[in-house]
């Protein structure tokens, strides 16, 4: 079935429909899924669905959005259906938008690393989520060094962009961020482990079957010897569903203790913590104004 089959079998065809992610982008994997977003102006989570062998994450989106965070992520979307061109009309005032829209975005991230790396340290003598705070501080400073490099936020693939970025004095950066986040230690045994509890903690704060996705990439990666691409994948995952929590229960830690793989060597906490503190704003104040 082709994606106009697609957005009929789903009931879209009244509204405009958008094609974002790795398959609008051309960067995709076999394991990938379909993000296609609706702008139906619903107040709902995503949901996911599986259609002739095809995932499809369905999102819905508005099109008075205001969140850079989301604003940025229709960069490169792909027009799939626009009934009235309303669609049309969005993404290209978008478009002449879009650098500053990344830069506001880039700075978001930047900030939020801040802030996680401060809650890091102010949690290291008594609270069990330091390490939480500091693994997604790791991840946001991720975020903001892919969107300088005009590359997209996608977890399943970031490993590979920055794999091939240009070397520069930023992008050295990404082997501080390598030690916090812990690549080095991906073993087959630990990623089966992560999984289950990524799923887990997945079905308990978005609750839409998103874990299918979650399994799919994580065989594929595995499968393909992409050891430390799927330990990153896993994490990032994690992080997203720990932002859009807001505020962690107590009994949340243990789950997120495998999910995240976390240590509790203080030292060690507090070292890199003050490192991406100090990442962070040194990339605010340097970085952005060459922008």
């Amino acid at each position: 079935m082709e994606l106009d089959g697609v957005i009929k079998h789903l009931s879209l065809s009244e509204y405009a429909v958008g094609l974002g992610g790795c398959k609008a982008q051309k960067t995709t994997l076999s394991c990938c899924e379909y993000n296609l977003t609706v702008f139906d102006g619903k107040k709902e989570k995503d949901s996911v669905h599986v259609i002739d062998d095809r995932t499809i994450k369905l999102h819905h989106g508005t099109l008075d959005e205001t969140s850079i965070d989301v604003l940025q992520k229709y960069d490169s979307m792909v027009i799939l259906s626009d009934p009235d061109w309303s669609l049309r009309m969005f993404l290209s005032g978008l478009k002449e938008k879009q650098e500053k829209i990344r830069k506001s975005c880039i700075t978001g991230c930047l900030i939020t690393a801040a802030s996680f790396a401060a809650r890091t340290l102010q949690g290291i003598p008594s609270g069990e989520f330091a390490p939480v705070w500091l693994k997604c501080a790791a991840f946001f400073i991720c975020d903001a060094l892919v969107l300088l490099n005009s590359k997209p936020r996608s977890p399943a693939h970031t490993l590979e962009f920055i794999r091939n970025l240009e070397p520069n004095k930023t992008n050295e950066s990404f082997s501080t961020l390598t030690d916090a986040i812990g690549l080095e230690r991906a073993t087959p045994s630990l990623l089966e482990r992560m999984v289950k509890s990524t799923v887990g903690f997945s079905d308990m704060t978005e609750n839409n079957n998103h874990s299918k996705i979650i399994v799919q990439k994580y065989r594929y990666l595995v499968d393909n010897s992409l050891l430390s691409d799927c330990y990153f994948y896993l994490g990032y995952i994690n992080k997203n569903n720990i932002s859009s929590v807001g505020t962690l229960r107590p009994e949340m830690i243990h789950m997120l203790k495998i999910a995240l793989d976390l240590e509790y060597d203080h030292t060690r906490i507090e070292r890199q913590a003050k490192s991406l503190h100090r990442l962070a704003n040194e990339l605010v104040q340097s970085s952005l104004a060459k922008l």
